[in-house]
């Protein structure tokens, strides 16, 4: 049974990334819960892709890429806000032309240069394998943010999850919260994006959330669920990619991804009902 613990036991890179991977975890299954619970996965989609031209530009200038992924978010939610105050445009429209908009910036601002391509790779499918100590750090602070948010406006997070206007209604002001719960998204893509990188940031916030919501009923369950189920998802992912040379990020977002579906499975079997059997009818 060495083998189960061996890697991270003899390797500091794995040892550090299994760290960093759960912290990941923790993070975008507190705010995947209320993605999956609003039906905000266009938004985190969109934040996703949509911090690569601030990404692009940071590296470019040499700053690091978690001030351009900062910046990409800001402005992803400034411009979502101002489109659908200033216009009759809904929100899904106003987040997907600025998703369309960021993602082909940057993907212009890439083509433009000569030296990116190492870089591209490693901020669209993470470096969880070269993750330092400063970025496991950072991680930590993150997830004890989101953490420490989800506790603190716990209720009208749950009120604004199921009746916005019941959470108007009983003094939370709808539009404050929900901005925080934007806020609370887009620092988990920030973050998470040095880990597992912005491509496959939005599969760690949704599969461990969506088998989250199927096992459980109440929010705080679903999201030990999702933090359960991301954390193993980092630790099966790890031991594939050491094990069989796979690309470790997405060997983890795989993983969780496959888990979804046997949860899924495991449920509609569990809810199907019993066929009569056949030949024992009475006249």
């Amino acid at each position: 049974m060495s083998w189960l613990f061996e890697p991270f036991t003899t390797n500091t890179f794995l040892l550090r990334a299994l760290i960093a991977g759960v912290l990941v975890s923790i993070s975008c299954g507190i705010v995947g819960t209320f993605i999956v619970l609003r039906g905000l996965a266009f938004i985190g989609d969109a934040l996703a892709h949509g911090v690569l031209p601030g990404i692009a530009v940071a590296i470019l200038l040499g700053f690091p890429g978690i001030i351009g992924a900062a910046i990409g978010a800001v402005v992803m939610i400034g411009g979502i806000s101002l489109i659908t105050q200033r216009s009759r445009l809904s929100t899904d429209t106003a987040i997907g032309l600025l998703f369309v908009g960021m993602l082909a910036l940057g993907v212009v601002i890439v083509s433009r240069s000569t030296t990116f391509t190492g870089d591209i790779v490693r901020v669209l499918f993470g470096e969880i394998l070269g993750i330092n100590n400063q970025a496991v750090l950072l991680q930590l602070i993150a997830t004890l943010a989101i953490a420490a948010t989800a506790f603190i406006c716990a209720r009208p997070f749950l009120l604004l999850c199921f009746s916005p206007e019941q959470a108007q209604v009983s003094g939370f002001s709808s539009r404050l919260y929900h901005n925080i719960m934007l806020a609370m998204i887009a620092l988990a893509v920030i973050v998470s994006f040095q880990t597992v990188g912005t491509l496959l940031v939005f599969g760690m916030l949704l599969a461990p959330a969506g088998a989250g919501a199927l096992l459980a009923r109440r929010m705080r369950a679903m999201m030990t669920w999702a933090a359960l189920i991301g954390s193993f998802s980092v630790y099966a992912g790890l031991m594939i990619s050491y094990y069989l040379n796979l690309a470790a990020g997405s060997s983890i977002v795989l993983v969780a991804t496959i888990i979804f579906f046997i949860v899924l499975f495991a449920k509609n079997l569990q809810l199907a009902p019993a066929r009569p059997v056949e030949g024992h009818s009475h006249d």
